[in-house]
């Protein structure tokens, strides 16, 4: 025996015009009670609107990228009803409209309820899109697990109780230095406040690569122990044989990045845990043979970091020339994706803008980035005299999980002598 229900989105609170990213069922397919049927992603997180009853869908109402308000009609299904037994009634707080008369909720349907009401749907570091029932969400949040962490063996990947108990056992046997940092639990949700009412105001949106890279930086920064070694190079002769090579160039032009991305891959090569990346158990570490150098690009549409492959094996010229080309098509926007993976190292250049020293952010699952400032005149001592030398000021941010003070210092000290000598990186 069976009927046909009408399924609703659920009261939303205050949120308004919602986004609907995920539409998990078809027409035809049978599913369980707690089964999700959408998706919805709000401004503080991502929730699945579940079935309250068992039975076969009749008919879709919505489609990804609607946008969605409480009451909307999601679905129509064909209801299972088991012969004998009293007839249950959508719980009214799913929002469950009957073509039939209506009966009191069981306390089964209570219960689910309950449990998608109280569930406050857990904030996902790792992944927008989570398929998991109220009721896992529920374990989730008394434990205080991101459920972005942890990996679904239900059916198309969708989280059952046992991965989140399988997940907080993982996270008790880990040592402290665990990769995650603890970023897998919840922080307090800060309050939203109309700055309206203080004076004008005017709402930009961000752009796309800063809604893209935004969440990365955050987990990057929770997630690693950042230490940030400061240092400067005198690069004078460096800058003099510059000036020479530029003068006489024929179709490319040297700047002082393809002098640092060439000193860097050489003092990789010497200090090779700076090379390397940390494994997911954090147990080991995987050391690279290659050096892929990522170069931060700033373009009108945000920050981009493309790739410079296998620099190690090549010439300044050959440098010169790819970094104008791969600057030219960031800019253009023209990049690819392959273009941006692989590094195993990255430099941020603030040089051409200004500033001293900064603090740039480790780009995981690399271990280290080395930050460049704008190079100025000081007087150093040379054992008799205070002379002027061109300075260039470096900011080394690292992983401490893997990489200790004396490292830093020794890796920053053994590229300021390559800066200072470029006749070294001959040997």
């Amino acid at each position: 025996m069976s009927k046909l229900v009408d399924i609703f989105i659920p009261d939303l609170g205050a949120d308004k015009d919602v986004d609907l990213i995920d539409v998990m069922v078809s027409v035809g397919d049978v599913v369980e009670v707690e089964d999700g049927l959408v998706t919805l992603e709000t401004e503080k997180a991502s929730m699945d609107v579940p079935t309250p009853y068992a039975g076969i869908i009749k008919e879709i109402l919505l489609k990804v990228g609607d946008k969605v308000n409480s009451g909307d009609l999601i679905a129509r299904m064909l209801q299972t009803v088991v012969i004998d037994e009293k007839v249950q009634a959508p719980p009214q707080a799913l929002h469950v409209t009957q073509h039939k008369s209506e009966e009191p909720p069981t306390l089964q349907e209570a219960a689910a309820v309950s449990s998608f009401q109280e569930s406050t749907c857990v904030l996902s570091h790792k992944a927008s899109i989570i398929y998991a029932s109220p009721s896992v969400r529920k374990i989730a949040r008394e434990f205080g697990v991101d459920l972005g962490f942890v990996k679904g063996s239900g059916a198309k990947g969708r989280l059952l109780k046992e991965d989140v108990r399988a997940y907080i056992k993982e996270q008790l046997n880990k040592p402290a230095s665990s990769v995650n940092g603890g970023i897998g639990f919840n922080f307090p949700q800060l309050k939203d406040i109309d700055f309206a009412q203080f004076g004008q105001i005017e709402t930009v949106p961000l752009s796309r690569i800063q809604k893209i890279s935004g969440p990365t930086l955050h987990r990057n920064w929770v997630a690693v122990p950042h230490v940030t070694q400061f240092d400067e190079c005198d690069i004078t002769e460096l800058e003099k044989f510059r000036k020479e090579q530029n003068a006489i160039a024929d179709g490319f032009k040297l700047s002082p990045l393809v002098f640092v991305l060439k000193a860097v891959a050489k003092t990789l090569a010497i200090h090779q845990k700076f090379n390397a990346s940390l494994s997911l158990d954090g147990q080991n570490l995987i050391m690279k043979k290659y050096f892929h150098i990522a170069i931060a690009v700033d373009t009108p549409n945000g920050l981009v970091v493309p790739v410079i492959r296998d620099v190690d094996k090549k010439g300044f010229k050959q440098l010169a020339i790819e970094m104008a080309q791969i600057s030219a098509t960031a800019r253009d926007g023209k990049l690819k994706s392959s273009d941006m993976q692989g590094a195993s190292f990255t430099i941020s250049s603030l040089g051409g803008i200004g500033g001293t020293y900064f603090t740039p952010i480790v780009n995981t699952p690399e271990v280290a980035i080395l930050g460049l400032s704008k190079s100025s005149i000081k007087p150093l001592w040379d054992g008799n005299n205070f002379v002027p030398r061109l300075v260039l000021p470096l900011s080394l941010s690292y992983d401490h999980k893997v990489i200790d003070g004396a490292d830093g210092a020794r890796f920053t000290t053994t590229l300021c002598q390559l800066l200072s000598d470029i006749r070294l990186l001959s040997l």
